[in-house]
This record gives C-alpha cells, sequence and structure tokens, in this order.
C-alpha cells in the first residue's frame, strides 16, 4: 500500500510540474543575466536542417528555437516554471542573422524582467530544455502549442527524427522518445 501511495504522490508531482512548466501567462520571472538561462549570444539566429522536420530556425549554438503559440503578438506569456522549460532567445543588442536567416525578419521585445527577447517575423523565440544537442527537436509540436520555425518564420509540422552514432555507424535506427515533455 505504501508503494502504491508513493507512486501516484510521484506521478501526480510530475503532472503537476508539466502542467506549470507551459502554463502560460503567470506572473513570476527567473531574474538573471539572460532571463531563465536563455540563449545570449548576442541574438544570433541561424537556418539549419533538423532531420524529420527540413531546415528550422536554430541559435548560435545550433540549438532548435520554438515558437509558442499562446504568446500576443511581439509580447510573451512564457514565465515561471514555463521560462525554465523553455528558455528564451536573448540579446544583449540588436538581434543578427546567421546563415540562412533573413535580418529584416530578426527583431527584438522587451521581457517583464527587462531582457531583450530575440523575435522572428514577430514571434518571440525560445529553445527547450529537453534538447540536448543541435538536431534535436523534442520540443515540437509539445501540448500543440510549440512549434520549430521554418527559414520563413512559418510553424513547421511533424516529428523530428532522432539521429545517434550508433545509427549512423551501423545503419539502425533507434527509436525516438520526443513525445511528451521530453521527459520533463
Amino acid at each position: 500500500m505504501k508503494t502504491t501511495t508513493y507512486a501516484f504522490a510521484l506521478f501526480a508531482t510530475i503532472g503537476a510540474l508539466a502542467i506549470a512548466g507551459c502554463g502560460g501567462g503567470g506572473s513570476s520571472s527567473v531574474n538573471s543575466e539572460s532571463g531563465a538561462g536563455g540563449s545570449e549570444d548576442g541574438g544570433t539566429v541561424a537556418v539549419a536542417e533538423v532531420s524529420g522536420l527540413g531546415n528550422v530556425l536554430v541559435d548560435s549554438e545550433g540549438m532548435t528555437v520554438y515558437e509558442f503559440t499562446e504568446d500576443e503578438g511581439t509580447t510573451s506569456v512564457c514565465y515561471g516554471g514555463c521560462e525554465s522549460t523553455w528558455p528564451p532567445v536573448t540579446a544583449a543588442g540588436k538581434a543578427t542573422a546567421g546563415e540562412g536567416a533573413m535580418s529584416a525578419d530578426l527583431g527584438t521585445t522587451k521581457r517583464k524582467d527587462g531582457t531583450v527577447q530575440v523575435t522572428y517575423k514577430g514571434h518571440p523565440l525560445y529553445t527547450f530544455s529537453g534538447d540536448e544537442a543541435p538536431g534535436e527537436a523534442n520540443g515540437q509540436e509539445i501540448e500543440g502549442t510549440w512549434f520549430a520555425l521554418d527559414e520563413a518564420g512559418a510553424p513547421v509540422e511533424g516529428t523530428a527524427t532522432a539521429t545517434s552514432e550508433s545509427e549512423s555507424e551501423s545503419g539502425e535506427s533507434e527509436e525516438s522518445s520526443g513525445g511528451g515533455y521530453g521527459g520533463y
């Protein structure tokens, strides 16, 4: 009976954290030099290929960037737990276009905590804490509100396919666990 109670409590806690992670418009914010661990790199946005999705926008480290469809125009509504799971792409100054991105489509917006978030075609940009390496897009289509963007700034549909060293060497595919919160 004790094991069942602990298991239920664990699942309830994980579920609550998952819901809070993308609950939208909370008023709390994480205050650090770059927001919530966002990509503070001068706000460079480029284009790179992600297997299964095609060409998508990435930050200066090659990490997939996403839009949150609940945002209100260029105003972010992702704060608190959401901001921890989906760090905003921030800039110390002007956003810059890397390879494949159009500088005319880049912009910035000021967040509640004073940091400057990069936008593309009016969409505030975020990374996903569940993406651990360039080429991953584990945040794609989570809750039907998080989408990678193509070079035109349009949401990409589909699911990224995982590639690994063992797949590249052996030619065999491993199954991706890209759904849900990517384990978060």
